[in-house]
C-alpha cells in the first residue's frame, strides 16, 4: 500500500468520523469565534492571487482538515491562500445537546431532503463566512477567485454562504452537503450571485446525509437561477474520496483561469 492511499485512508477516516453522531465527538476543544486558521501558500512576500476557504463538518476542526491541501500541488495554486476556519462549540440537537464545534444546530441525523432546519442559525453563520470573504477582496484577492468549500455540515453551510453573497465568486463545492434552508430565501439572492458555479459531490452510500439530501440540490439550484455540477460517488459513504479532491482541483483551475484571463 503506498503512502498516498494510507493518507487517503487516514484522512477519510478522520473526516468521516468526525462527522458522526458518536460520543466520540464530545471532546473538549477551545471555544472559538470562526477563528480561521491561515496559511499562506508560498512565501510571505508573493502577492495572492486566489483564495480557497474550507467549512468542516459537524465536531471537526479547521486544523484537522488542513491535509487536504496537499491534493492541491499545481502551479496554479502557487499564489492561492487558504483558510481552514473553526465552528464555535455550541449544544447540537441531535447529539442530545452535547456541546461540540458546530457552525450551526441540526435537529436529527441521518439528514433527509425532509428534515427541519435551524434556518435562523445558518443565516448568524452565513454573516460570519462573508465577513472572511469581505477581508480577502479588501486585500485585493478579486471575488472570482474565492473558492467557498465544505463537508457536510461545512457543505450545507458553503452553500448557503455562497448563494447568499452579494458578488460572484470563483465557486462553491459541496462535499456531502444539503440545502439547509427553505426556497423563500432565495428571494435574498443577487443576481450577481446567480452566476457562481456551484459543484456537488455525493456518496450514493452515504448513512449520515442521505443521498436523497444531496439529489434536492441540483433542483433547488436550478429553480434559484444557478448552474450546478453534481456527481454522485458508487459505494462511497459519508466521507471525502480522493477522485473528489482531484476533482475539485481539476474544477477550481478552469475556473481560476476563466478568472485571471477576465482580471487581465
Amino acid at each position: 500500500m503506498s503512502s498516498l492511499v494510507r493518507f487517503l485512508f487516514s484522512l477519510a477516516a478522520a473526516i468521516a468520523a468526525a462527522s458522526l453522531l458518536a460520543a466520540s465527538l464530545r471532546r473538549r476543544t477551545p471555544p472559538s469565534r470562526l477563528a480561521a486558521h491561515l496559511v499562506p501558500a508560498h512565501m510571505a512576500a508573493a502577492r495572492n492571487r486566489s483564495f480557497v476557504l474550507w467549512l468542516h463538518g459537524l465536531g471537526d476542526s479547521g486544523p484537522a482538515n488542513e491535509p487536504i491541501r496537499t491534493f492541491f500541488s499545481a502551479p496554479e495554486f502557487r499564489l492561492t491562500k487558504w483558510a481552514f476556519p473553526s465552528a464555535p462549540n455550541s449544544p447540537v440537537s441531535c447529539n442530545y445537546g452535547a456541546v461540540m464545534p458546530s457552525w450551526f444546530d441540526i435537529h436529527e441525523l441521518p439528514m433527509s431532503a425532509g428534515s427541519p432546519q435551524d434556518e435562523s442559525g445558518v443565516l448568524k453563520a452565513v454573516e460570519n463566512v462573508h465577513a472572511m470573504i469581505d477581508r480577502e477582496v479588501a486585500d485585493g484577492i478579486h471575488p472570482e477567485n474565492i473558492f467557498v468549500c465544505g463537508f457536510s455540515q461545512g457543505g450545507a453551510l458553503t452553500l448557503a454562504s455562497v448563494l447568499l453573497y452579494p458578488k460572484r465568486l470563483g465557486g462553491g463545492a459541496v462535499f456531502s452537503g444539503w440545502v439547509p434552508f427553505g426556497s423563500s430565501v432565495t428571494e435574498r439572492i443577487s443576481p450577481e450571485a446567480r452566476k457562481t458555479p456551484i459543484l456537488w459531490s455525493h456518496g450514493i452510500a452515504d448513512n449520515v446525509v442521505l443521498f436523497e439530501a444531496g439529489q434536492a440540490g441540483p433542483p433547488f439550484l436550478q429553480n434559484a437561477g444557478f448552474s450546478c455540477e453534481f456527481k454522485a460517488y458508487p459505494g462511497l459513504g459519508h466521507s471525502i474520496s480522493k477522485e473528489e479532491l482531484y476533482s475539485l482541483g481539476s474544477w477550481i483551475k478552469n475556473r481560476l483561469k476563466a478568472s485571471e484571463e477576465k482580471e487581465n
